[in-house]
């Protein structure tokens, strides 16, 4: 990333560990990148999102820096990774407090996002969901498969955002 002026963004001691585990340094554009994503919990951002977000605090990093930036900090369970309906990659703060596997990847959670408004969370409260989706690992195990990454994504509309829709619609 190009030089940045001063930054006041300071990583959680959790995130800060995360980063000292995968050998990162919490660099300037570090720090302001996470920033972004420490200013908007759950929302998933593409990378032209944290672009203009970093822009607009005064910040001109580099396209390509920027994307490897997230890279890494998705590569070390700093930020969560997925593809978004439209096959977009979109970038969102990994909960501190998560468990992570031995290869610093996040531990399987299932998450749902918000079409409309790009909220992205963790469902937690899903004891159903983990159990098939540990069972199902456990199944492809027993044939030799070795998965190293899953996801279950539910893709809809908030709570929010539907009584949104149900306020703006004409009464009858």
């Amino acid at each position: 990333m190009a030089r940045f002026p001063a930054d006041t963004d300071a990583v959680p001691a959790a995130l800060q560990a995360r980063l000292d585990a995968a050998g990162l340094r919490r660099t300037l554009a570090t720090r302001a990148a996470l920033g972004v994503f420490l200013a908007r919990p759950g929302q998933g951002l593409t990378h032209a999102q944290v672009l203009q977000a970093l822009r607009q605090r005064g910040h001109e990093p580099n396209r390509v820096t920027l994307y490897r930036l997230l890279e890494r900090l998705a590569a070390c369970a700093v930020l969560a990774r997925h593809s978004d309906d439209r096959g977009t990659w979109r970038y969102r703060l990994q909960d501190p407090a998560a468990p992570v596997s031995p290869r610093g990847a996040p531990a399987l959670r299932p998450r749902f996002e918000c079409r409309r408004c790009g909220q992205d969370r963790t469902l937690d409260d899903t004891p159903t969901a983990l159990a098939w989706l540990r069972g199902l690992q456990r199944a492809l195990a027993r044939q030799g498969v070795v998965v190293e990454r899953a996801e279950l994504a539910l893709l809809g509309v908030c709570a929010r955002c539907a009584d949104t829709d149900t306020l703006s619609q004409p009464r009858s």
